[in-house]
Order: C-alpha cells, then sequence, then structure tokens
C-alpha cells in the first residue's frame, strides 16, 4: 500500500511560478507510473502530466505543455511538478497519484492509477 501526500501549493500571481512536491511512504515509487491531476470547482478532474513506470516517457496535458514539467527523486520517493507562466485557469485542486499496472497508453486515465493523494490546493490570482 502506498500512501500519496502533496505539498507546495498556495497562492501566486499570474505569470509566476509553483513547485509543488508528492511523497509517497509505504513503497518505493521506484516501478510505478507517477502522474498529477487537477480539479478546479464544478469541472471534471483533468489530466496535468504523467511519468511511465521506466521513469523514461513523460506526457502532458495540451493545457499544460511547454509550462509544466514532471520530474521525479526515486531515491527520496517523491514526485514534483514544477509550475510556470501561471494563468488563472490553472487554478485547482492538484493530485498526485501512482500506479503499477499503468501502460504508457493509458497515463491519462484516472482510473487506471492505483493510489492518490488528498490533494493541494493552487490559486493563481492577478
Amino acid at each position: 500500500q502506498v500512501q500519496l501526500a502533496e505539498s507546495g501549493g498556495g497562492w501566486v500571481q499570474v505569470g509566476g511560478s509553483l513547485k509543488v512536491s508528492c511523497v509517497a511512504s509505504g513503497s518505493t515509487l521506484r516501478g510505478s507510473a507517477v502522474g498529477w491531476f487537477r480539479q478546479a470547482p464544478g469541472k471534471e478532474r483533468e489530466f496535468v502530466g504523467a511519468n511511465s513506470r521506466d521513469g523514461a516517457g513523460t506526457i502532458y496535458g495540451d493545457s499544460v505543455k511547454d509550462r509544466f514539467t514532471i520530474s521525479r527523486d526515486n531515491g527520496k520517493n517523491t514526485v514534483y511538478l514544477q509550475m510556470n507562466s501561471l494563468k488563472p485557469e490553472d487554478t485547482a485542486v492538484y493530485y498526485c497519484t501512482a500506479g503499477k499496472r499503468v501502460i504508457q497508453s493509458s497515463l491519462r486515465s484516472p482510473t487506471e492509477y492505483d493510489f492518490w493523494g488528498r490533494g493541494t490546493q493552487v490559486t493563481v490570482s492577478s
């Protein structure tokens, strides 16, 4: 069983940057796909990005491509989401997720992941 805990959310001005972290406990993230999703009030959960099980492949949602970067430190059992050039529409609760069975073609599907954090709020305001 893996427990995931996000941190680092907060308030940031439009155009600013923020880095959120997700620490895993109970088991290693090595060999697991790790992903980030977000959900804004009244909207469906949206795919942000994910890193494949072998760590070699990373994909991003169209709305964050070229602005957000996912990285992972297996030694620290931690996944990071670096967010740059933030926009008001990036305001949401950000969730990290992990799963050992997620294949490359299913990285965008939230139902393929086994473990979820409780989320961290990111608010972008002018």
